[in-house]
């Protein structure tokens, strides 16, 4: 009885999911507005450069993906997840033309995706170690950065703010920045400038000088003084920009400033004693102001609208998550001098223009034609073709996306904020632990790295997906016990997990072995499909 109970709801629940309208339309989704036009003139522009750039280079470039391809590409990069059945209906009940921009503004206005952009700035603002315990709160950090964007908050609001909030740590999330970098200096404790030197110039300005700290660069590698009037990196260079950080202190007021430090002293190489360094930006001098108090002056040339360092290790980051790599790789080593990819110069120029608004930049990327292309073309691809963006790279998905895709693959409906605490609860210890056992980047999440036999084994014979499949409520065993006919039972597992229809040919292939098995062998028959799709390349690949 109790079983027919559950088979009763499971089929109602189908046939809910199947024809009813359970996700209204955002917001934002104005098709005829002026603003939706205006992001499309900026996503042609965004084209043209492109263009140009393969007709110079003499690329062909590949054909345009289907909806669901870019529906997916953007779901992964945005909620770092795929879409549910549930919103596939959803989403093809639109027009064709507008079934992107729909896709677009349900996801900018989804928490899914602002806790996933909030979790890949963090990595590059607090990394991803515990930190000082006590005095460092990652979780409340990651979760102000989430209601920021998803607030739309301008980002060189959202910077300046970082850089100069005071507080504690728990009421204030934003201090966490400098938290996470807390020195024992005998009976005070103070956040590290060495540290938040690097921290800024990386995260804020797309540039790594922390070499500098202990050298000047022999190499040639880092240049700085302005694109005009170029010139090396010094350990000065370095120093005076920690020299900014030299007034905070860690009270039980939390983070202040304390004028009273004194000020920056280092003894740099080949000198016999330490010297006073006066706070002196690195790069672009005339952008800076003469504000008394130095995390203000810091912060407000960091994010002047002239410094485009600044915009465009935004945009340069922006891009990577949505796609899995930069325009320019690595993302936090961007020469102050160039040479810079047109389309990226564009970006930066509509990004300055509209005031750093970060869902802007998300729709113009995802309406632009580069990040619609097929991974695949007529023509043989190149890396040439890849790094030039006239094919969209093939890459691996990162641990957290193959541990969201697995969860919502095997869950009709929709895993979000909206979800039954213990569904969400569910997918957390299992994501987490999965991602664990998979392997962490880190910081360094953009670097492409080979998969290793452990990976391997861990999605052939790991306890996530086995879970998964054969939970009675998920929607393996619902989808074999409870279709009304083999035929949708594949067609939904394809969309679950592939976000795809099958071929005529796999249609084909598995009508007739599933409909070969009745009962329980027909749910293991399901279940095995289920499995060789979730380990299949298709599925672990941004693509």
């Amino acid at each position: 009885m109790f079983l027919l109970l559950i088979a009763g709801s499971l089929s109602a629940l189908t046939l809910f999911l199947m024809a009813s309208d359970r996700i209204e339309n955002p917001a934002s989704f104005r098709p005829n507005s002026d603003q939706h036009a205006d992001v499309v003139r900026a996503a042609l522009k965004v084209d043209a450069a492109f263009e140009g750039q393969w007709s110079e280079s003499e690329l062909s470039s590949a054909e345009r993906s289907l909806n669901l391809t870019i529906a997916r590409r953007l779901s992964l990069g945005l909620a770092g997840t795929i879409p549910s059945v549930e919103e596939i209906r959803r989403f093809e009940e639109q027009g064709t033309d507008e079934q992107i921009h729909w896709w677009v503004s349900r996801l900018v206005e989804d928490q899914r995706t602002s806790n996933h952009l909030a979790e890949r700035f963090a990595r590059a603002l607090v990394g991803v170690e515990d930190g000082p315990f006590l005095i460092y709160r990652r979780r409340r950090f990651v979760s102000w950065f989430s209601d920021q964007i998803a607030a739309n908050l301008p980002y060189d609001v959202l910077v300046r703010n970082i850089l100069t909030d005071e507080g504690l740590w728990t009421d204030t999330p934003s201090v966490n920045f400098y938290t996470r970098t807390i020195l024992e200096d005998g009976e005070k404790s103070r956040p590290d400038p060495i540290l938040l030197a690097g921290r800024t110039s990386r995260a804020f300005l797309g540039m790594r000088i922390d070499c500098l700290q202990c050298h000047d660069d022999f190499l040639g590698t880092i240049n700085l003084g302005s694109a005009e009037d170029l010139a090396g990196g010094t350990q000065r260079d370095f120093h005076s920009l920690a020299a900014f950080f030299v007034e905070m202190e860690n009270s039980l007021l939390g983070i202040r400033d304390q004028t009273s430090q004194g000020p920056y002293q280092y003894q740099l190489l080949d000198d016999d004693k330490t010297e006073v360094i006066e706070p002196e930006v690195p790069f672009n001098r005339n952008l800076a102001g003469d504000e008394h108090n130095l995390r203000m002056r810091l912060a407000n040339w960091v994010t002047h609208p002239e410094n485009r360092p600044f915009a465009r290790a935004a945009v340069n980051r922006v891009w990577a998550i949505m796609a899995g790599r930069g325009l320019l790789q690595p993302v936090d080593d961007i020469p102050l001098e160039g040479p810079f990819p047109l389309a990226m110069e564009v970006l930066v120029d509509d990004f300055i223009e509209h005031g750093f608004d970060l869902h802007r930049l998300i729709r113009v990327i995802a309406l632009s034609e580069a990040y619609q292309l097929e991974s695949v073309a007529d023509f043989e691809v190149t890396s040439l073709h890849e790094s030039n963006w006239s094919v969209f790279p093939a890459l691996r998905l990162r641990p957290g996306q193959v541990a969201g895709a697995i969860a919502q693959s095997t869950k009709l409906a929709t895993i979000d904020s909206t979800s039954h605490i213990i569904t969400q609860l569910t997918k957390f210890g299992q994501q987490n632990d999965f991602v664990q056992r998979f392997g962490d980047p880190g910081e360094d999440e953009f670097k492409d790295r080979g998969e290793t036999v452990t990976q391997r084994l861990l999605m052939l014979n790991g306890s996530m997906i086995d879970e998964r499949l054969k939970n009675l409520l998920h929607t393996p065993v619902f989808v074999a016990r409870l279709s009304p006919d083999v035929e949708r039972a594949i067609e939904t597992i394809y969309l679950a997990t592939l976000t795809r229809r099958p071929s005529a040919q796999e249609k084909r292939r598995f009508v007739s072995q599933i409909s070969s098995f009745s009962g329980d062998e027909r749910v293991e028959a399901v279940l095995d499909l289920y499995w060789a799709l979730i380990n299949s390349a298709e599925f672990r690949w941004n693509h």
